[in-house]
């Protein structure tokens, strides 16, 4: 079960990435000449993640950590670790890495609880994950278990992990059939980013790709009409 569960992810991040950067991606460039880093796109979502927490010192200093952010930020790391994997593996192949690397037994187990540490420590694991990914001596192998350690925290296992890369791999695709490239994607949807819209798909208990799709189109659908009526 555990490997179906990656080796279905791992199917469909091949597929966008073929659909996204055309199918030549790995030699390290996308369909349209841009020079492509997974490590670069690990390390800039970690710092994204780093906003899920009240981290500054000079602004909303008693904020509450952004769980539901922190949970997708960490899900979009792993497109990324997927990515990188993929260069190198099949999918089968990638698939057994993962399960052999240090920290996956207890990447499956009960995540922790997040409100439990002290955000400076979450911080530092975001941080060790940053410097690591962007060293180029750091393995695939030593790259997952940083990773792992990360997730755990922010209260995502191969489970959640598995529940919610689904819903934002189908949000991935919408984006790109939606204009992302060009630009003319809308990303906030009547105030509300799109991650959040998600958030509320999945919590609703949608699942399968047809139906996020669907659920997906039918609110982004609404934008349009709210756009209409406020021209008229």
């Amino acid at each position: 079960m555990k490997k179906n569960m990656l080796i279905e992810m791992i199917n469909l991040q091949e597929r966008l990435n073929d659909e996204t950067n055309g199918k030549e991606w790995r030699s390290g460039f996308a369909k349209n000449g841009k020079l492509i880093n997974w490590r670069r796109c690990i390390y800039m979502e970690c710092a994204e993640l780093m906003d899920s927490f009240a981290w500054k010192h000079w602004k909303n200093v008693s904020a509450p950590t952004d769980k539901a952010n922190a949970k997708m930020e960490i899900v979009d790391i792993w497109h990324f670790v997927m990515s990188m994997g993929l260069e190198r593996y099949s999918a089968e192949e990638l698939a057994q890495n993962i399960i052999n690397t240090l920290g996956f037994k207890e990447f499956c187990e009960e995540v922790f609880d997040l409100n439990s540490y002290n955000i400076y420590e979450v911080l530092s694991e975001v941080e060790t994950l940053i410097h690591r990914t962007s060293a180029l001596s750091c393995g695939f192998g030593e790259l997952l278990y940083h990773y792992f350690r990360l997730a755990l925290k922010c209260e995502v296992n191969l489970f959640e992990l598995y529940r919610i890369y689904i819903g934002k791999n189908v949000l991935n695709k919408f984006r790109q059939d939606n204009g992302y490239q060009s630009g003319t994607y809308v990303k906030i949807w009547n105030g509300v980013e799109d991650n959040e819209v998600l958030n509320g798909i999945l919590s609703r208990g949608v699942m399968g790709f047809e139906e996020i799709y669907k659920a997906l189109e039918e609110a982004y659908v609404q934008i349009a009409e709210c756009g209409m009526r406020s021209a008229e």
